[in-house]
């Protein structure tokens, strides 16, 4: 038993390091780990092998674990289907391992993406994930100025794909600027609508809203009643969703179809790139309701910096605004508020330029200026 519990700690240091933030090595990290991988001593030490390298060939994995080819296919493929291994071929058709973090994006995102049944099992993993972000709260606060000086070095968590339609089908008034704001670029960069990326792809791949699902086997509810099926993956995320049973596959015009119905609901259409680099192409996207959103929630709890590229900003025609806060309660972010005067005002530091205000104005008083923009603002 001893020696078991020794493996437990081993893996959880090596899942630990890996992702853009370490997190750390507790009784919370560890019962995680315990409570998806169980009593399997052949895993955890599988785990163990990625210590000195994250990614890795089979090739590799023999080198490192001593185990034959098929060993290594029985448990890469046992810790994929566990969310802790991505295993898909390489551009050149080679099969790499890749070890997984617990978020952002590993473990809690691709356990919670497939439908649950709110078994106790879930309910505990929730509660553990839960706890891990109230100590990374905690320990964010006690350093917050170290924080503030390297938040500008901090890669972009996601990158806002803005609505382009209003509520009544009409297009949203797009006025485009020349340069970039913010100091993350310094060009516009090809903008795209969330239709364009979803037309880029064969292999697409729908799956349950991990931050929706979670919070329902923590036993709340989304404010917003926003469908669950609306988090998507792509080319070889999407092949790996499909092949664990996280996600299912769905045809371009089902994606669109799904996309406008997050639309309808006032969901943030939010893209990630590998690693955070924004250069390279989508691998999925989520549709965020504020009240849910892990992103926003940790941002407003206090446990994490809100970090985002957009490529727009909300502008408001002050004759067109009759001051109704419809925008006001939809704003992700609370950029938008009412004055005493009853005048509209927009925080630019806040605004993530998602579209959603503009969508739901009925007076078309809110407008979208297209310029590259990084926003950067340290948890409430």
């Amino acid at each position: 038993m001893e020696d078991l519990e020794a493996k437990l700690v081993e893996a959880t240091k090596v899942i630990a390091r890996q992702g853009i933030l370490p997190f750390p090595v507790n009784e919370i990290t560890i019962s995680i780990v315990k409570k998806v991988v169980g009593e399997r001593e052949d895993e955890l030490d599988f785990i163990c092998a990625f210590k000195k390298k994250p990614s890795q060939t089979v090739e590799e994995l023999r080198e490192s674990t001593g185990l034959s080819n098929l060993e290594i296919e029985r448990l890469g493929s046992s810790l994929a289907k566990k969310g802790l291994i991505f295993n898909q071929p390489n551009s050149q058709g080679v099969t790499v391992y890749r070890l997984l973090p617990f978020m952002n994006v590993g473990l809690m995102e691709y356990r919670f993406m497939t439908p649950l049944s709110f078994t106790e099992e879930d309910r505990e993993l929730a509660r553990l994930f839960s706890k891990l972000v109230e100590g990374l709260k905690t320990e964010l606060r006690s350093n917050y100025d170290n924080l503030k000086k390297i938040l500008p070095q901090l890669p972009p968590t996601d990158r806002t794909v803005a609505i382009r339609e209003r509520e009544d089908g009409h297009n949203i008034r797009v006025v485009p600027v020349k340069k970039a704001l913010g100091g993350y670029g310094e060009e516009i960069l090809a903008t795209q609508s969330v239709r364009d990326i979803i037309m880029k792809y064969e292999d697409i791949a729908v799956g349950y809203c991990f931050c929706r699902q979670k919070k329902m086997a923590l036993g709340g509810l989304c404010e917003q009643e926003a469908p669950l099926e609306n988090c998507f993956t792509f080319g070889k995320s999407a092949r790996h969703t499909i092949a664990q049973g996280f996600a299912r596959k769905v045809t371009r015009e089902e994606a669109l179809q799904i996309l406008k119905q997050a639309e309808e609901f006032g969901l943030v259409h939010k893209a990630f790139h590998p690693n955070s680099q924004m250069d390279k192409a989508e691998t999925s996207i989520c549709n965020c309701c504020k009240d849910c959103c892990d992103t926003f929630r940790m941002w407003r709890e206090g446990a994490f910096p809100l970090i985002n590229l957009t490529h727009h900003l909300s502008e408001i025609d002050e004759e067109r605004c009759i001051a109704c806060g419809i925008c006001v309660e939809k704003c992700p972010t609370e950029a938008l508020k009412l004055n005493a005067d009853g005048r509209l005002k927009r925080d630019e530091r806040l605004c993530i330029g998602c579209g959603v205000c503009a969508r739901f104005c009925p007076e078309e008083a809110i407008y979208l200026t297209e310029m590259e923009r990084r926003v950067q603002v340290l948890p409430l």
